[in-house]
Order: C-alpha cells, then structure tokens, then sequence
C-alpha cells in the first residue's frame, strides 16, 4: 500500500528514472571514493539512501544511488564533483542535488539534499560489511521454507489484455477449502503488498492458509509478471480484477466456491465492496482493513493533516496545507476539461510548493509538474470523488471491518462509523466494525501512527489483526482447523 500523502507531503520522488550517467571532469582528490550511508526525511518516511563513488580510467569521479528503503539501487548520478572539502552531486532527471562537506578525518558528509525542498543529509563513510548491515531491515515475521502447505503460481485471465500473475497457498487435505482473494492498497503493489521492506500480504497469507484457508494474491496489473496497464487504471478497473480472481477461485475443484471471500487493504477495501455488491460476482464475506467509508477527498485532506501533525508541523502551516488541498480537491472535482484541469492544478502546485517550509525561489518546473500530473491522473481523480456509502449500502454478505487508532491515512472513527451506518441502512444483518488498539494503517504496532515509522518497525503485522482477522473468517465459513 502506498502513502496516500496529500499535496503538502511534498515527496522526495526518489524513484523517478534517470538518464545514462554522464562523468564529470576529473578532480584531483579521490579520496571520497567509496561507500557512503545515511538517510533523509521525505514526506514523514524515513528513506535510507546509499552513495557509491568510484574512481573512473584517469582518476573521474563517477557514482550510483541506492534507495533501500525503495527497493532501487544503482539510480545513476550524472555530475560529481570534489573541489577541497566540497562534494557536489547532480541528478538532473531526478530534480535532485547534494551539496556536503567532509570532517578532517574525510569519513562523515554533511550537507543538504535538494529536491524541491531542502532536507538535512548526513553520510557516514561504510564498508560493504556496514553497506549490507545498513540496507537490511529485520523482518522476522516473513515465513521461510518449507511451508505446511503447498504453494502454486498461477495465471488469472481478466478483462482483455490483462493477465494477473498471482501465488496459490492451498492447506493440506483434499478440500473443497474455503478461499480468501487479497486486494492490495494504492499504487502499483505486488501480490505481497511489498512496502518499504515489509511484505504483509504474504504474512497474512501464510496465516491464514495456516489456519485452513486458501489464499489468492496478486501482482496488480502492470505490475511484476501481470499484464495490463497499470497508469491509467481506476479502482473500477482494479474492481474488474478482483472479480476475476474470484471467479478464478471458484471454478477451482479445490476451493469450496460458495466459501470465496474477499480480504482488501486501504483502496483494496474500498474495491472488495465494490464486487461483493453483485451478487452474481459469488463472494461469499469481506474483510475490509482500513478501507475507506467516506469520499476520497475526505479521507485526503484528514490524511494530510493528521501526518503533518505528526510530523510536528507548526499550525500555522498546517492551517495553510488545509486550505491549499481543499482548493486543489475542489478543482479537481468541478473540472471536467482534462487540459484545463491540468493548467489550473499546475498553478495551484506551483503556489503550494513555493510556500512550503524549506522551499528556496521559484519551484523546479519538473517537481510542479510531476506533481500536477500525478493529481489528474485517472485514478486520483475517480479515487477523490467516489463515495463508498451506496455500494456499502447494497453489500449484503457479512462484513469485517478493522481499523487500527493510530491509523493516519484512513482514520478509523470517521471510516469505521461511515461504514457501520451505510451497510445497517442497507439492511446488512452481519456486520462487524473493530478498532484495534496501537495499531498504525499497516497494521503495526506503533507509537504515533506515523508513516516515518513503518519502515523502522520490524513487526509486519500485528498478530492480534491476524487472530481478529482469522477468527472471524474461520467462524463465517465454518472451517475447523
């Protein structure tokens, strides 16, 4: 599940792809030549970033970046340059530069990463002991072979031109099993939900077909070994594919068809109701996990605020974010004209960005207009202004939904009430709505809820979702194991 972060967050855009790196005149000093660790804070989420400098034929610097956090190594820096106790790094494709000092014993740089706002970057020299203990994060929940039970890939047709790859975990036994299909949150996931080193997807999986179940998951379409196109996708589209899955499900002599149930994350809760509404879909029960009960823009400018409160921003600036997203929001939903649409968000970027704290002169027209384009995108723009109450309204099957309180993208009284008040006016005789103690939108434990802590928490998946989620599905499909 990707950060929803609205506007303000200002994200560091640290996976935009790069050019072939060009190699700058050679300095006379290669001292700097090495591996170089430390880590920024972007748009409240810690990212550990790694700097590879070597010496190129006739002493040129030349360097790689590596955003561990991100899953991308070797971004290629097009300009290094050590004049005396000055680095100076360029990556024009990117939008980014750094600019730091060496201490006199040349181990430690510090200095300032630019990428539309300044932020503090302190890199430590390491070896590649340290570069491999630095870029390995703790997971020890992550199940590791063998498994007691059997796992298949498999291939899911959907609607034309896309075919979603996905894993099959299957208990032992015979069966007919009763089946959960996993739905992913925002952006392009994988089918283990794959987010800053943790993989929840395949830690709920491995519980639940632990417990009896047998579960579907799936790499998003565009995304991994699926095919289809993944940018100019809506969550209706995402709801198409879900369908898919469980039909997939179904038709299987092993999976108990009357028992296909559909488990989804932050968006993914939002699209499971999406195809449990049709009764000719067959799903047999949803699990909603910090799903949306109310409209998207509501959700966003909550969302927003409630991590920049996290992150400590002073209220006078989150006064000032409040009002710039509500101006955006509010153009993206009355704008019907994609080229005017464009325009107008463009100018409203362009403002916020210059105002934000940090900001130095006029914004970088490559920062304004990636963000422009990313918040009239086809699925942002179906995202802000669909309202979830009358599909929840027409769910008639039974409904888990979980949220934990410390969760900051979809915040759980607003979305949990939403959700309780649309499916018991729908007529919904089986509902059950849960706020989880301590638990952040991944559902961690966590301290403040914040999205700068998701990646520094080894846990990946409280066990006590997994036993709250696990319980109810096993009692409303009446599995024993």
């Amino acid at each position: 599940m990707r950060v929803l972060l609205a506007v303000l967050a200002l994200p560091a855009a640290l996976a935009a792809q790069t050019p072939a790196a060009s190699v700058a005149a050679a300095p006379a000093d290669t001292s700097v030549v090495g591996s170089w660790l430390g880590s920024v804070t972007a748009g409240g989420m810690r990212l550990r970033l790694g700097l590879n400098l070597r010496a190129a034929p006739g002493g040129k610097l030349v360097g790689t970046l590596d955003s561990f956090d991100q899953g991308m190594t070797g971004l290629p820096i097009e300009k290094v340059v050590l004049a005396g106790d000055t680095l100076r790094l360029a990556m024009a494709g990117m939008q980014a530069t750094f600019q730091g000092t060496l201490s006199s014993d040349r181990r430690t740089l510090t200095g300032t990463w630019r990428q539309g706002v300044d932020m503090p970057l302190v890199l430590h020299r390491g070896d590649s002991a340290a570069r491999a203990a630095f870029a390995v994060r703790k997971r020890p929940q992550e199940p590791k072979a063998p498994f007691p039970y059997a796992v298949q890939e498999v291939t899911i047709p959907s609607v034309p031109g896309v075919t979603l790859a996905g894993t099959l975990t299957l208990p032992k036994g015979e069966g007919p099993h009763p089946a959960v299909v996993l739905v992913s949150g925002s952006g392009p996931q994988d089918r283990d939900e794959q987010l800053l080193g943790h993989r929840p997807f395949l830690v709920l999986a491995d519980y639940l077909t632990r417990r009896g179940i047998a579960v579907l998951r799936y790499d998003d379409r565009g995304v991994g070994r699926s095919t289809g196109r993944f940018a100019t996708a809506t969550s209706e589209d995402f709801a198409a594919d879900a369908r898919a899955a469980v039909a997939f499900l179904r038709k299987r002599p092993d999976v108990a068809s009357g028992k296909v149930g559909i488990a989804g994350h932050s968006e993914g809760g939002l699209i499971a109701p999406m195809v449990a509404r049709d009764p000719a879909a067959g799903v047999g029960f949803v699990v909603m996990l910090a799903g949306p009960g109310v409209r998207g823009d509501s959700i966003l400018v909550a969302q927003g605020d409630l991590i920049a409160r996290a992150m400590g921003t002073a209220d006078s600036v989150r006064t000032r974010n409040l009002a710039a997203s509500r101006r955006i929001y509010g153009i993206i939903a009355a704008e019907r004209d994609s080229a005017a649409l464009l325009t107008q968000v463009r100018a409203a970027t362009r403002d916020l960005i210059a105002a934000a704290p940090g900001a130095r002169g006029t914004p970088d027209s490559m920062m304004v207009e990636v963000q422009a384009r990313q918040l009239t995108t086809p699925w942002f723009r179906y995202f802000l202004t669909y309202d979830p109450q009358p599909t929840l309204r027409a769910v008639k099957v039974p409904v888990l939904a979980v949220n934990g309180t410390l969760d900051l993208q979809v915040p759980y009284e607003d979305n949990l009430a939403a959700i309780k008040a649309a499916l018991s006016a729908g007529g919904n005789r089986d509902h059950t709505e849960l706020a989880l103690r301590g638990l952040n939108h991944l559902f961690q434990t966590t301290k403040t809820g914040s999205p700068a802590e998701y990646a520094d928490i080894e846990e990946t998946f409280a066990p006590s979702a997994l036993q709250v989620i696990g319980d109810w599905i096993v009692e409303r499909v009446g599995q024993k194991r």
